[in-house]
Formats: structure tokens, sequence, C-alpha cells
């Protein structure tokens, strides 16, 4: 084992979340140590990792950025690509780059309450090494890197084509002018599919029942104009603080008239297919929007592409596969070169890191969330994951500045250890994420509680998570704040 390397602060994984947080850290926090442990090769985290062609986002850029470091190129929607550049960017810009440790996959982490400390075991380039550290930060996403969802269809080793998933989508790829099969009808296949119609020779997506799509604008003429008149920065904020009114406002509306919405919904889709498309069959979801996640497509790019006739929606589901691609319930053959399952991906807490505190295991799924980021009873740590009705910046943001004050507030009281305690009183539970989307069904328990009851109540409430943020005290009544006890004098 080499030498263990001792840092104030270790945050796993060098996306969105571990970016801001170091950041954020730093900011508050000159003076402290950090490293931040990265499994892969490059900067990106989720950016990096997908591969398939399309925006491979939903959420608007301007509220996916960071606060500190401006979007400085129109597209209100931007692509994969760029987002992964404007993290490496930023990373660059702001002193960050040289902490990164690369090509290091974090398997454990254990806390020692004898020296308020965190030991985290690590493999890096194949050999393991070891960290110390007073504080973790856990920006490691809500999903499996390694393993998607991949439903075993009857009959797959019969398909003589290939058979991709998006996760693990291939950069060598050649699917110029075959027939392409997309299952699925999520964001993933959404945001994937138009890119796909311009090489492909057709595109067939197969749903099993269909999804509400809402149409974003890549250039945007409000935040264009908010751009051109202010200078700047302002500029800037002005079309994040547009963007974060829309999104919320939008959530909202959906929620307060579902029935409106739906409506709404659907007549922008007669008004973007052509006359006489049967939109009621595979654009008429069975339940309120945002009972799952609304899926964005790009000046209806989507239903272009089924005007084009370079596009066909399939609502069936699969009976098998054969040589040739897939037999459906009803009876009919899609026929295909490559087949795309889209199929969703697999919760996972932590990364899968496997934590304990003094050598006792702790289960993620077992303890309760504090402020959205603090997991009940575990010291000096916290866990970044976004809003489901909004971008994951917002989120990531607010928390990495919460973790932050968190350490400014210790400091400056001398505090080794801090974490939050419910205490002896029930406390219900309900859905951390409260949305019927497949892999949320799938894996209902896969991550942290949450309480019934604030602060131990996991929103996605942007709005009211500011407030929280800008007025709640770091000692409230639920934390628990001590010293790690000095070392006894050494005696003649």
């Amino acid at each position: 084992m080499a030498d263990a390397d001792f840092f104030d602060v270790l945050i796993i994984g060098a996306g969105i979340s571990g970016i801001g947080a170091a950041y954020r850290i730093h900011e508050k926090n000159p003076h402290l140590s950090y490293a931040v442990l990265e499994r892969r090769s490059r900067i990106g985290g989720t950016w990096d990792l997908h591969k398939y062609p399309g925006i491979r986002s939903d959420s608007d850029i301007y509220t996916l950025s960071f606060p500190f470091e401006p979007w400085t190129r129109p597209e209100n929607v931007a692509d994969g690509d760029a987002i992964r550049d404007y993290l490496e960017q930023t990373a660059r810009k702001h002193g960050i780059y040289p902490h990164i440790r690369f090509n290091t996959r974090v398997l454990s982490a254990d806390w020692d309450s004898t020296t308020d400390t965190w030991t985290v075991h690590t493999e890096a380039d194949g050999r393991p090494t070891t960290y110390r550290g007073r504080f973790l930060f856990f920006g490691t996403g809500y999903y499996n890197y390694d393993e998607p969802y991949q439903p075993e269809f009857p009959g797959m080793q019969d398909f003589r084509g290939e058979i991709v998933h998006p996760q693990h989508w291939p950069e060598d790829l050649d699917y110029t002018g075959k027939k392409l099969v997309v299952i699925g009808s999520g964001a993933t296949a959404v945001s994937m599919i138009p890119s796909l119609t311009e090489k492909a020779g057709h595109v067939t997506m197969l749903q099993r029942s269909p999804t509400y799509m809402l149409s974003a604008k890549r250039i945007h003429p409000v935040v264009q104009f908010l751009r051109t008149v202010l200078p700047g920065r302002i500029g800037y904020h002005a079309a994040r603080i547009f963007n974060t009114i829309f999104t919320v406002g939008l959530y909202a509306f959906t929620r307060v008239a579902p029935r409106l919405s739906r409506r709404l919904i659907r007549l922008a889709a007669v008004r973007n297919l052509p006359r006489g498309y049967p939109v009621d069959v595979h654009f008429k979801p069975r339940y309120n929007p945002w009972d799952q996640r609304l899926c964005a497509m790009l000046d209806y790019d989507f239903y272009r592409a089924i005007g084009d006739g370079r596009l066909d929606v399939v609502t069936d589901t699969v009976d098998r596969f054969d040589e040739t691609g897939i037999v459906l319930t009803s009876g009919e053959h899609l026929d295909a070169d490559i087949i795309i399952t889209a199929t969703g991906i697999q919760l996972q807490a932590l990364g899968g890191i496997a934590l304990s505190v003094d050598g006792e295991e702790v289960k993620p799924q077992d303890r309760f969330v504090y402020r959205e980021h603090l997991l009940e009873d575990v010291p000096n740590a916290a866990w970044c994951v976004g809003y489901i009705n909004a971008s994951w910046t917002l989120r990531a943001d607010l928390t990495a500045r919460s973790f932050a004050k968190l350490l400014v507030y210790m400091d400056a009281h001398g505090y080794t250890h801090a974490y939050p305690h419910l205490g002896d009183q029930p406390m219900p539970e309900k859905p951390a994420w409260n949305i019927n989307a497949g892999y949320v069904q799938r894996a209902l328990h896969a991550l942290p509680k949450s309480g019934t009851r604030h602060p131990w109540n996991v929103r996605h409430n942007y709005v009211l998570d500011l407030i929280d943020h800008l007025t709640a005290p770091v000692n409230d009544e639920h934390m628990v704040f001590g010293r790690v006890p000095a070392p006894a004098a050494k005696t003649a």
C-alpha cells in the first residue's frame, strides 16, 4: 500500500457536483487542502460517460452551468460535448484541475471517531492507494455508471445485428444508412433520436406507453435579448434568473393545472405533427405531467423527423427478438440493423462506495437525509443529488455552499466533527423522489430515506431550498457538534 495522503476535504467525482463543491469549499475555506478523486481519465462525470449523439440534456444550460462561471456561447440548450468542455475550462480557470486525481476509483470509506478522520481506500491505475481526510463530499450522482438497466428480452441472442445501450455507446458505431430501432421513450431516447435520423436510413422508436414532450429553443430570443442589452455577468445572471423562473413556474403550473397542461401539450403536438397523425395513440400519456419527467426536444425536431418520414413511433411491447429485428406483441415485425436499448438506469447511492463508521457498515438506504445532503449519524460527509424537476446544478450549488458554510462554522468554533441526529422521535418515511419513472419504481429503496417533516423532508422545490439556505442556522437542534479528545500529555 502507498503511504496515506492526507487532505482536509476529499471530494469524490469530477463532474458538475465535484467541480462545484471544490470551488465553493475553497472559496469559503481557502486554508483547507482538498483533493478530487475521479475514477475516469477526464473531467465531466455524466457528460464524459455518455457518448451517444444528441443534446444529452433536458435542462437549459444557464441553470445547468455554474453561477460563478458564465456560459458564454449563444445556446440556451447545449450539446453534451460542449457541456463537458465547459466543465474542463471551468476547472482549469479556477485552479481546480491540479487537485484532481484521475483514474482513481474509490472503493470504501471508514470514519474513525478516535481521530475524527476518514480513511478512503481507492484503486488508482490498478494499484491500491489510501487517502485520509477530515471531510468527505460525494459528487457521485445517483446511478450506476457500470451497469445500466438492461432487461433480457427473449431471443436477444438470435439477433444478427448490433445491440447497443446508450450508457455504453461505442464511439466507432457507424449507423449511416441503417435501420435503427430505439426501445424506450424517456429523456435519453427523445434527446438522441433527432440526431440519429440525420445519418440513419430510418429510425423507429418503440415505446410501451406515450411520454410528454415539450419543445425548447436552442437559441432563446428572451435570453439573447438579456445577454445583448445587459453587460457581461449581469446579462448572464439575468438569463439564469429568467430560466430558473421559467423552469420553476412551468413545474408549478403543470401541477396546479394538470388538465389544462395536458390539453396545451397535446395541442402543440397536433400543430407540429402531420395532419391526421394519431396523436392520442402515441403522444397522450395516461398520467399527468410531471408524474414522470417531461422530455425535451429542440425546436420540435422530434416532430419534424416524423413529418419528414425519417422517424416512426410505435406504441407496443416486445414479444421477442429474431434474426432481423423485433417481433411485437401485436404480431408486427420491426426490421433493424441496430437495436438501441434506451431502457434506463439503475439507481445507486454514493457511487456504490462501501461506507462504515468505526468499522460498522452504514447502509445509506437505511438513513434519513438532513436538508437533502447530510446523512443521519454519519459525521463530516455530504452527498450531492439534484432535482427531478429542475436543473441538477441548482441543488448541487446549494449543497456545495451549505457544506462550505458548515466547514466555516466548525473551524470558527473548533469543532472536529458534525452530523445530523434524528433522535428517538419516530419519523414517517416517504419516497425521496415522488415520480413514477421506471428507474425509480424499480429501486425505491436504493437511495437514502426522506422523512415527512422538515428538515428531513427531501423536497424538489428550489425556491424553498434557497430560502432555507439563506435563513436556516448551521447549528439547529438536529445537528450534533463535537471535538476529538486531545491526546494525553506524555510524562517524563
